[in-house]
């Protein structure tokens, strides 16, 4: 199956979208968050992987021409945004002020759980862009000295899990604003939450485009203060010891 793979150009395309019908085919029949199709499209394609003893090199080989979207399906995000503007213009500051709680929030709780479980500095930088896109998250971690591979897997795992229990948040916390419920999606679950924002509507997933964007940008500036701000703890901290 290896040689296959490698001889093949969109085996793993096929492999993965396959992955993400099932999964689409499963939300409809049950109904439940839990069967989010991007979910049921992981755990399919690492069951196809391992059943077959698929290398990973090999899989992505043939599967890669599928990350060249991101770039334009990210763009189109501008789209909705550009229908909304008159609502992003009217609401600018309530807008503005959610976004950035957001992304104060997310390094914080970071920070946190980090002094809480005793996180070394390149454990923590590790985890620390975990809300925001894979494409900036990546970057972020590489140049705070974080372990890459492991921030795309959290990166992945948040944003899926934003997605799963959007709709049990909203509900047990009143949360009825499109507006709202956008930001939250984009600014905690970034591209995958986004995705769930989309099928709520219109209006939700303009808003969570533009979190995304502005989450990316403010992050890059509080990953590196809090990084700091990490360093100096554990410095000081040993110093003390």
């Amino acid at each position: 199956m290896n040689n296959v793979m490698l001889n093949s150009a969109t085996m793993g395309v096929v492999i993965s979208l396959m992955g993400f019908f099932v999964g689409l085919l499963c939300r409809e029949k049950f109904k439940l968050p839990i069967f989010n199709p991007l979910l049921i499209a992981i755990i399919f394609t690492i069951g196809f992987v391992e059943i077959f003893h698929v290398d990973y090199d090999s899989y992505y080989s043939s599967a890669k021409y599928l990350s060249w979207l991101l770039t334009p399906a990210t763009v189109a995000l501008a789209v909705p945004l550009y229908k909304e503007v008159e609502r992003l213009k009217s609401n600018w500051k309530m807008i503005t002020i959610s976004i950035a709680c957001g992304c104060a929030s997310s390094v914080t709780t970071v920070l946190i759980l980090a002094l809480l479980f005793r996180f070394n500095h390149e454990q923590y930088v590790t985890f620390l862009p975990k809300s925001i896109t894979t494409a900036i998250g990546m970057g972020i971690a590489e140049e705070l000295g974080g372990i890459v591979p492991v921030t795309v897997a959290v990166i992945i795992v948040t944003g899926i899990f934003g997605a799963i229990i959007a709709d049990i948040v909203f509900k047990v916390f009143h949360i009825t604003d499109p507006i709202s419920q956008g930001l939250a999606l984009g600014a905690s679950a970034h591209a995958i939450g986004t995705s769930k924002a989309i099928e709520l509507g219109d209006l939700q997933g303009a808003m969570a485009g533009l979190a995304i964007c502005t989450s990316g940008i403010i992050t890059v500036v509080l990953a590196t203060v809090f990084a700091h701000i990490m360093y100096c703890l554990l410095y000081t901290s040993d110093a003390a010891d």
